[in-house]
């Protein structure tokens, strides 16, 4: 959002369909592959459960009105085609309207392990699965009502409540063995990347109780892998915060300030 793309994304054909390359529907095939067996274990019940209601396809690309299909038909949501990269009012207005912006493009071979531009892997594999629960729905139209209504300033706070949730959030579990770790992911910035589903799985990053101050008043980074997550105590929590009087809180954490950064920052050319 704000800055320009080197990816141009597809625009539909007057059914809605997109017609993609047969090289873009090898990357998605084979980003799926690998994907799908990393995240056994290490994502959400509610992640796998909409994984499956959805049924993705392996062998190519989803086309997004049988997205719709399925999203429709469990919490009223709906995925809408978007540019790479769109405006902040462009984004929440969507999400109020419980529409999920999805890039119509396809990272490159070259971009396979790594890419700061959300391509239509991590938005369809990585997000849509838990639109079909309801309590991670009613949050995300909660989060999109507000940030259309806030200001510039009171956005940026908001951004690290997504960010820390949706795309970097934890879930608490209890551990069945020994070796097994106390939590199940659900953001969809770890679900949709082999890298950073290991590095979460690893003993490097920390792993502190979901508070929402904290959330609202911590920096990050999008280039880095993220040196702390924080753990939600259930998706009934998400619902319960979708209840509250956020901007009330991000008022707060205005007033407050940024807290240390856990992270260097770069140096600007």
């Amino acid at each position: 959002m704000g800055k320009s793309s080197r990816y141009t994304a597809h625009t539909a054909d007057v059914a809605g369909l997109i017609h993609y390359s047969d090289t873009e529907h090898h990357t998605w095939q084979y980003l799926i592959h690998r994907q799908a067996p990393c995240i056994q274990g290490k994502a959400c019940k509610e992640y796998l459960h909409g994984l499956a209601t959805l049924s993705l396809p392996t062998d190519r690309i989803p086309q997004l009105p049988e997205i719709n299909v399925v999203l429709q038909d469990t919490t009223g949501w709906r995925v809408t085609p978007v540019p790479a990269l769109i405006s902040f009012d462009h984004f929440f207005q969507l999400l109020a309207n419980r529409e999920f912006p999805v890039a119509t493009f396809i990272r490159t071979p070259e971009d396979m392990d790594y890419l700061q531009e959300p391509d239509i892997f991590h938005e369809v594999f990585g997000h849509c699965p838990l639109l079909t629960n309801k309590d991670f729905a009613a949050f995300t139209h909660t989060y999109g009502r507000l940030g259309y209504h806030a200001t510039k300033e009171e956005r940026v706070y908001l951004a690290r409540l997504y960010w820390f949730t949706i795309e970097f959030g934890l879930l608490n579990w209890q551990p069945t063995s020994a070796t097994d770790r106390a939590y199940r992911v659900y953001g969809g910035g770890i679900l949709s990347s082999i890298g950073e589903t290991e590095y979460a799985w690893s003993s490097r990053p920390s792993i502190v109780p979901f508070d929402l101050l904290t959330v609202l008043r911590t920096p990050y980074r999008i280039d880095i892998m993220q040196p702390r997550y924080f753990l939600l105590d259930s998706f009934e929590t998400l619902l319960e915060l979708s209840q509250l009087d956020l901007l009330h809180w991000v008022r707060q954490a205005q007033q407050l300030g940024l807290l240390p950064a856990l992270f260097e920052t770069p140096v600007s050319a």
